[in-house]
């Protein structure tokens, strides 16, 4: 990510590339071009709008003496018009810590009020307050609409920027799309034509090991990564509409709190296709929250009941009887995926990976197959979001594989970006070619499994 300065080449932006990478995590694919730097430039407010009124959307960044860095985004200029501003994409920020603080606009609520004082957000956080190196907040909106229950951002000031008032910089960036470079030659190949064959293949597959009838397909992943929603598109490509029988959605809490396993059938009526799906409680970063590590290692043995419900205080015991004789193959997981936000790569705490660190080890240990299933490619590049066929033409793409590769210590030929279906009512043939395209991996890297463990196992068949 580049940083550009449009004033004096001698001003440069105080933030750093790490804290800018997780800024730009917050925003997508853009650039930030420092517009004011409220030390050269003067903390008042005309110095301000002189350099930062109709640039569209900026960020502002402040920095204080206890080190906090923290500030707010908004997609609509300053102009000084006297009006509040609605803005449904402003949002306050915090990168004091190791995961950036986002805290977007309460839905109905005013963003801002575009005046020619300094710059505030909800009329609660005003920046460089009275002409001065200082922040002020104020507990309730001077003016807010009914629904917004008297404040437009619900944030604390302690959690913000730690109480500290006195500012040591205060900076503001244009910020703008960045420009997707479509490469000459797709970096993968894939023929957008092949559904039917695809789906052939996949109703058409044998599992290596002729104990083994389906495949079973265990999808980690943290919290509103995607994981239900690619069950739900696989189900809906095969029954030949979109479907929605797992629950999904974007909760900052896992939705799904069983272990389900969810076999597809070829149509409504027809026969069970070669594989299950196993879907899992969502990762947390917290110790005492989301799916624990111990739970896994039992799915993984396949000890863990459909439908058990899990319990991140204790995790599963299985009862002594069955604890007591190894599960059939046919019972444990033969391929393990990843499901990762696209959007939130960048923006991986050091303890989520940590936690995805130590079941890697396990998976290696056990030798069972590993993948990553990258979605929202939509969401992450405008170029993507356009036509779907330019996936594997887009270097911001591309380089958010590697990003993943190398955070998750997978090869890059195990990275598989796709775009689950959420929205849409009807099913779109480019969508179906790179999930059934993934879920064909899935098969043909179980089939690696069951070829490692054959001369154990040969003598089960």
């Amino acid at each position: 990510i580049r940083s550009k300065t449009s004033v004096e080449v001698s001003i440069t932006s105080k933030l750093t590339e790490e804290k800018r990478k997780k800024l730009c995590g917050l925003l997508g694919n853009v650039e930030l071009s420092l517009l004011y730097k409220a030390s050269v430039h003067g903390y008042q407010a005309p110095a301000f709008h002189q350099r930062c009124d109709r640039q569209g959307p900026t960020l502002l960044v402040a920095y204080n003496r206890s080190g906090y860095i923290f500030g707010g985004y908004t997609s609509v200029d300053y102009s000084q018009s006297g009006q509040y501003i609605t803005d449904k994409e402003a949002f306050l920020f915090s990168v004091h810590g190791k995961i950036p603080i986002c805290i977007k606009v309460n839905s109905g609520c005013n963003a801002r009020y575009d005046d020619a004082k300094g710059p505030n957000f909800g009329q609660q956080l005003y920046f460089c307050y009275n002409n001065q190196p200082a922040v002020y907040s104020q507990e309730r909106n001077e003016y807010y609409d009914g629904d917004c229950s008297n404040k437009a951002f619900s944030f604390k000031s302690a959690t913000l920027y730690g109480n500290d008032t006195q500012l040591t910089e205060c900076e503001v960036y244009k910020v703008e799309e960045s420009q997707v470079i479509a490469e000459e030659k797709p970096w993968r190949n894939v023929l957008w034509t092949a559904e039917d064959e695809l789906m052939e293949m996949i109703r058409n597959h044998k599992p290596l090991m002729t104990s083994v009838s389906r495949v079973r397909i265990l999808m980690i992943g943290p919290v509103g990564a995607g994981k239900s929603s690619f069950f739900n598109s696989i189900n809906s490509i095969f029954t030949g509409h979109v479907t929605s029988k797992a629950m999904s959605g974007s909760a900052g809490t896992s939705l799904t709190v069983q272990f389900r396993t969810y076999p597809v059938n070829d149509g409504r009526e027809g026969k069970p296709l070669p594989f299950v799906l196993c879907d899992t409680m969502g990762l947390e970063e917290q110790s005492g929250a989301g799916l624990d590590i111990e739970d896994i290692s039992s799915i993984l043995q396949g000890h863990v009941p459909d439908r058990y419900k899990f319990n991140p205080m204790a995790p599963f015991q299985p009862d002594e009887q069955k604890a007591s004789r190894p599960a059939s193959l046919q019972e444990k997981i033969h391929c393990v995926v990843y499901v990762i936000d696209a959007t939130k790569i960048s923006l991986m705490s050091d303890k989520l990976e940590e936690k995805l660190a130590s079941i890697r080890r396990k998976l290696n240990s056990l030798g069972i197959a590993q993948i990553v299933l990258m979605t929202k490619v939509d969401e992450a590049c405008p170029l993507v979001e356009e036509n779907l066929q330019s996936l594997y033409v887009s270097s911001y793409i591309k380089s958010k594989v590697q990003e993943v590769s190398s955070r998750l210590g997978v090869p890059v030929s195990c990275v598989l970006p796709v775009k689950n279906y959420s929205q849409e009512l009807e099913l779109e043939l480019n969508c179906d070619v790179l999930l059934l395209t993934a879920l064909q991996q899935m098969l043909r890297f179980a089939d690696d499994y069951f070829d490692d463990i054959r001369p154990v196992e040969g003598n089960t068949k």
